[in-house]
């Protein structure tokens, strides 16, 4: 008869469920493949629980006296770092990220695990916060989840948690301001250090021009500043780069773009982003999450994370039977595998694209292998059924394909199309040249065949006026080259 599950493996279990999504995400920016960033974000996994039972122990030792330590994402996020040096001194760093390996070998990483006074001032500040009021502090800023899902997730009243969380800034601040001031500097660093605390309490004060300069050639003091000024929405990058460290700010940037894919799931002919599945796929996806709950509460956390996870993507940040709004996305989808969002609803968000495609679009193989990316059996013009040959008529649109960023192995970019003719709906198409794989999109829902994606209308924003314009987003996988799309066409017109 197998063993009853303890309380400590239902804690577990929770927390996988609600920290795997964010500790794969950062695997797979600190890794070369798909395979090495499952392993890595699995022992990553392990090395932080081993880590939070320690503190518990130490806290029980200590008669209730909890020890400084950091919330439980950021303390795994902090554990995959580690993991991936120990791979670096093992022998393993070939599977790591080249970016990352260098990093791991300079002085830039030796501040994270030196003396303490020498460490980064947002990690200290964040370390030295009660742990309730840290984890408020990086879900609302970092992971980026709206204050209600915070407020349930940390047992917080809804209604007061904007001012907690205002406060919670302030806390940080202050304990920012002591650390920066108890840390060893030079004299003209000192000399600073009251003027700086100074300006950046308020939002409207000018910096000093001697302060100014001073700034830009000090990392120190610039850390310092982006810790004490509260204004201005530079404190989520001051958090993640300050605790995760390499790699902070694309982690920031994807768990910020997966949490705009999923407001926006929400926003079509939802009043309430609480009130159910917004469709069957997300309604299968909890059912499944549900069951790999009750499986990690049996065998373990760890062997869940290797065995069980779908593609590399799995975990959304949702307790078993919990509410399908507090689903966090899984960062970046696709990144491993191609992806055909057709055929393959996501079982990690409800984002648009999970819905299945209209009738006239082109069909989806059924085969989940769609085979190699790019191949030139799938890159034909003739996947998009509606495209009129360009010598019917002269271009009715332009169009601006926008490369915001780019990291290793993913990219986002926004399109944006300026149409003559008013539209009551519309659907927008393009190839890729060098295999791109989309993964998610917002403010439309998409279909990918071969190297041709067609995007569609949401329901919120199907008319454009003439000679207005329309817009989305998307986020999508590449390999060794990312040529811009092309052969763009609007409702089967081409665009110049």
């Amino acid at each position: 008869m197998p063993d009853l599950p303890t309380p400590q493996d239902a804690t577990e279990a929770a927390l996988f469920s609600e920290c795997w999504d964010a500790v794969l995400s950062y695997a797979d920016l600190c890794t070369a493949g798909s395979s090495a960033a499952k392993q890595l974000a699995a022992e990553a996994f392990s090395a932080g629980i081993c880590e939070a039972r320690e503190a518990e122990t130490a806290t029980f030792r200590s008669a209730g006296r909890r020890p400084a330590r950091l919330p439980r994402t950021p303390l795994l996020l902090t554990a995959v770092r580690t993991t991936a040096a120990a791979w670096e001194e093992n022998g393993r760093g070939h599977e790591l990220d080249p970016d990352l390996r260098l990093w791991l070998n300079s002085e830039k990483a030796a501040r994270y695990t030196g003396p303490p006074l020498q460490r980064p001032l947002a990690l200290r500040g964040l370390r030295d916060m009660q742990e309730s009021d840290a984890a408020l502090l990086w879900l609302a800023e970092v992971e980026a989840l709206p204050q209600t899902v915070v407020a349930r997730r940390l047992g917080l009243d809804p209604a007061t948690v904007a001012d907690e969380l205002t406060q919670v800034r302030g806390l940080f601040r202050d304990r920012c301001q002591r650390n920066h001031l108890d840390t060893p500097m030079d004299a003209r660093c000192r000399s600073y250090a009251r003027l700086l605390d100074a300006v950046t309490r308020s939002n409207g004060a000018d910096t000093p021009d001697d302060l100014s300069r001073h700034l830009a050639t000090c990392v120190q003091c610039a850390e310092a500043a982006a810790c004490l000024r509260l204004h201005g929405g530079g404190l989520p990058g001051a958090l993640a780069g300050g605790v995760i460290g390499w790699g902070g700010l694309a982690y920031l940037e994807r768990r910020r773009r997966a949490a705009e894919v999923r407001l926006g799931a929400g926003r079509p002919g939802s009043a309430d982003a609480d009130a159910g599945p917004p469709n069957p796929a997300a309604h299968k996806a909890r059912v499944v999450r549900s069951g790999l709950l009750v499986a990690a509460v049996l065998v373990s956390a760890l062997a869940l994370a290797v065995s069980m996870m779908p593609g590399g993507s799995t975990g959304d940040g949702t307790v078993a039977g919990g509410d399908p709004s507090d689903r966090q996305p899984v960062a970046d989808p696709g990144f491993s595998l191609p992806v055909t969002a057709a055929t393959q609803p996501s079982t990690n968000s409800p984002e648009p694209s999970a819905s299945a495609p209209d009738a006239d679009e082109s069909p989806e193989p059924k085969n989940p292998d769609p085979g190699p990316q790019g191949t030139t059996s799938t890159t034909a013009r003739g996947q998009d059924p509606d495209a009129e040959p360009s010598a019917t008529r002269p271009p009715t649109c332009s169009v601006d394909y926008d490369l915001v960023n780019e990291w290793p192995d993913g990219f986002q970019a926004t399109i944006t199309v300026t149409t003559e003719q008013a539209l009551d709906d519309w659907r927008v198409a393009w190839s890729f040249r060098d295999g791109q794989q989309v993964g998610q999109m917002w403010d439309a829902s998409f279909a990918q065949n071969g190297s041709r994606i067609t995007a569609r209308a949401a329901d919120y924003n199907r008319t454009v006026p003439a000679g207005g314009t329309l817009a989305f987003g998307f986020l999508a996988s590449w390999e060794d080259e990312n040529s811009p799309g092309h052969d763009f066409t609007l409702n089967g017109h081409d665009c110049a």
